[in-house]
């Protein structure tokens, strides 16, 4: 059984993080809040993993250690945003904040953002929206990680968008995903195993599919689909959906102008998108009929050696209430030593770990 971190433990530890490399301390809290949740839901890539990244942009300079972002444009239902460059949650916090208020008034808030940053998993802002029982959606750009159908050039990101609708009794639907097939962080891994990776998954520099995860580093990834032959082609169109919505329609860096993600010598300039519905604004019932759907699908007859079909949001719900039982977030051994050494290379209280005997 792996170790754990309390909760508040590692929340603390990555404000240190960032308050020890300058950062505003309510902006290192809102960075905190959006990773401690991605561990908290299992998605590990985006948590304490990414805290390092973090305080390397600020340090280098190419991330504000503070400020604040500015309504440039804004009517009823709609505004425009500019981050000045600070943290990406700060900046996602506040353009879902005003999108949900917007939302309140006039039953729709759409709210675009240029000037920021990498802002962790997408499903924080769209259960913002959640939380207040409406419809969340978020989307942003990334730098160029895919590699287009028919192409063997990177020019889009990963491009994640999500999706959180309420039903009842707490209940809810809860997409977030990425628009190529899997994560950089996936080949890399395969690579460090020595390991082939599956078709569909990247391509080499010739814009090949390979099982080659270092010639598919060297080229890029796939999009959703993989190849033409399996609809990757469709991935493809979703990233560059989430592009129009985000660097195209809020003036930000878009495509190949977006810089490469360890580039530390210019500002990453992302455009992000967020929106927000209020469903009583249409048919009346909405999460009771979104909890009979919810019903439908996790009521399927399931494939032969399946025990159950889940809906998105499942697992991490499943995740969540294993974190509540045991107190904390369970870390592997390499996470907890990275952990120990940053704060040690940072001269920095570590946080506390709840030691478990294997």
């Amino acid at each position: 059984m792996m170790d754990v971190i309390p909760v508040d433990e590692i929340r603390k530890f990555i404000q240190r993080c960032m308050i020890k490399v300058g950062t505003d301390e309510t902006h290192a809290s809102s960075l905190a809040d959006v990773l401690v949740e991605a561990d908290m839901r299992g998605h590990y890539s985006h948590g304490l993993n990414r805290t390092e990244m973090y305080m390397q942009d600020i340090l280098s300079g190419t991330n504000a250690p503070s400020g604040q972002p500015e309504i440039l444009k804004q009517t009823a239902a709609t505004a425009w945003v500019d981050g000045h460059n600070v943290l990406g949650p700060v900046v996602g916090q506040f353009c879902m904040k005003i999108a949900i208020d917007k939302a309140r008034e006039s039953g729709v808030g759409w709210v675009c953002a240029k000037g920021s940053n990498h802002f962790g998993i997408a499903s924080h802002y769209s259960s913002m929206a959640l939380n207040e029982g409406l419809l969340g959606m978020a989307f942003t750009n990334t730098s160029p990680f895919m590699v287009p159908t028919r192409s063997k050039q990177r020019i889009l990101g990963t491009n994640p968008l999500t999706l959180a609708a309420p039903a009842v009794n707490g209940d809810s639907f809860l997409l977030d995903m990425a628009t190529t097939s899997v994560a950089m962080g996936k080949l890399e891994l395969a690579h460090r195993k020595g390991e082939n990776i599956p078709v569909g998954w990247g391509v080499d520099s010739s814009g090949a599919p390979s099982t080659d995860p270092v010639r598919a580093l060297e080229g890029g990834l796939s999009p959703l689909g993989g190849a033409e032959l399996t609809s990757g082609y469709k991935g493809y169109g979703l990233a560059t959906m989430v592009e129009v919505f985000c660097g195209v329609l809020a003036g930000s860096h878009f495509g190949s102008n977006i810089r490469y993600w360890t580039d530390k010598t210019e500002v990453a300039d992302l455009g992000q998108c967020f929106i927000a519905v209020d469903p009583s604004v249409f048919a009346p019932g909405f999460e009771g009929r979104l909890s009979d759907l919810l019903a439908m699908l996790r009521g399927c007859d399931t494939a032969d050696g399946e025990s159950e079909v889940l809906v998105a949001g499942d697992k991490e719900k499943t995740h969540i209430k294993m974190v509540e039982e045991r107190g904390g977030i369970p870390y592997h051994s390499k996470q907890i030593e990275f952990m120990y050494n940053l704060a040690h290379s940072n001269s920095l209280e570590p946080a506390k770990v709840i030691k478990f005997n294997k």
